[in-house]
């Protein structure tokens, strides 16, 4: 029961913490939750999570404050998240759908998550590695030159230029596009190889060398990792006075600055099921030190295509932010999945 108990003014001690910004005593625990102990019994309690480097003592306040370790017991012991109000969920659903584009989508979710939390938001760009191909388009651009046009299921575009012998005659063209559309449909970078190239055997000599350049064509530029990148939004709110991180602000500036760090830990956390939180050193990046990451994936046809999330201190509200990061990750993939 002690330890049940203990858990309790852990959690405690994390939402007092997180609202008020203060370290917090025996007396406000006492006082603002119905813990059925007395306050010598909370005070023991206390004093086993310290020893235990659950909380620690800031300077001489008579208050303590919950430390990574903390904080990382309270998420793993989180029975529930607290839900999005229905106009919350109408207004990101509405606020998505109006999206023209892929970019514009992108930096609308951007946009939503700071405002839900009062945090940075960081949403990566759909991986090509892991998009399927929705439709192909061949452009003639002279004799010899073709624009292969690559629409990705997640509604990324890419363009290439291909070189070619001779560009074949419109009727041939539009039979190039259609077979390598039906044989691409949906299909992911590991499959999607030898069906492209599977096509060229229904081609004459004259027409095959060109199915099976397209082919190649596509399958590289699915397999590209050189243009990752990640939007970040509401890298003001840092500022607000109710941050206050410990330490300097700029090295967390610095550390959201540098996006090939950033997508490194993103993609460390995609390994993770579900909803990803990296608290304070966890991220072991030292501008990070002090913040706490909470991810998830987000896709088509129930397949994660990228990652995006929340970074805020390690006093940040983990269940109103999971379930941020969670609604605006479900209606980001709905909008890309139409």
């Amino acid at each position: 029961m002690s330890e049940e108990r203990r858990l309790e003014v852990l959690r405690a001690i994390v939402e007092d913490y997180v609202l008020t910004r203060e370290p917090v005593g025996s007396r406000v625990l006492t006082e603002r939750h119905g813990l059925g102990v007395s306050p010598a019994t909370i005070r023991n309690d206390m004093a086993a999570l310290e020893d235990a480097g659950y909380i620690a003592q800031p300077h001489t306040s008579a208050g303590r404050v919950p430390t990574d370790k903390g904080y990382r017991m309270f998420v793993d012991r989180l029975s529930g998240v607290k839900p999005l109000s229905a106009p919350e969920r109408r207004a990101i659903e509405t606020f998505l759908s109006e999206g023209v584009d892929l970019d514009d989508v992108i930096t609308r979710a951007g946009r939503l998550l700071a405002q839900l939390t009062g945090q940075v938001a960081v949403v990566q760009y759909p991986s090509l590695r892991r998009s399927g191909l929705r439709h192909l388009e061949l452009v003639p651009v002279g004799e010899s030159r073709l624009l292969v046009v690559i629409i990705t299921d997640t509604g990324r575009v890419e363009q290439r230029t291909l070189e070619v012998a001779v560009v074949p005659d419109e009727a041939t063209l539009t039979e190039v596009r259609t077979r390598l559309n039906a044989a691409a449909a949906g299909k992911r970078l590991a499959e999607l190889s030898t069906g492209l190239t599977d096509v060229a055997h229904g081609f004459g000599a004259d027409d095959a060398p060109i199915v099976t350049a397209v082919a190649h064509l596509v399958a590289q530029t699915l397999a590209e990792e050189s243009e990752e990148r990640i939007v970040l939004a509401g890298t003001a709110n840092l500022a607000r006075v109710g941050m206050r991180f410990e330490h300097a602000l700029r090295p967390v500036l610095e550390a959201l600055e540098e996006q090939v760090v950033l997508l490194g830990l993103l993609t460390e956390m995609a390994a993770d099921s579900g909803v990803s939180v990296r608290i304070g050193r966890e991220t072991r990046l030292e501008g990070l030190a002090e913040t706490s990451v909470v991810t998830t994936g987000y896709g088509s046809d129930g397949d994660t295509v990228a990652l995006l999330g929340s970074i805020g201190p390690t006093r940040m509200d983990y269940p109103g932010t999971i379930a941020a990061v969670r609604a605006v990750a479900r209606y980001l993939s709905r909008a890309l999945g139409t």
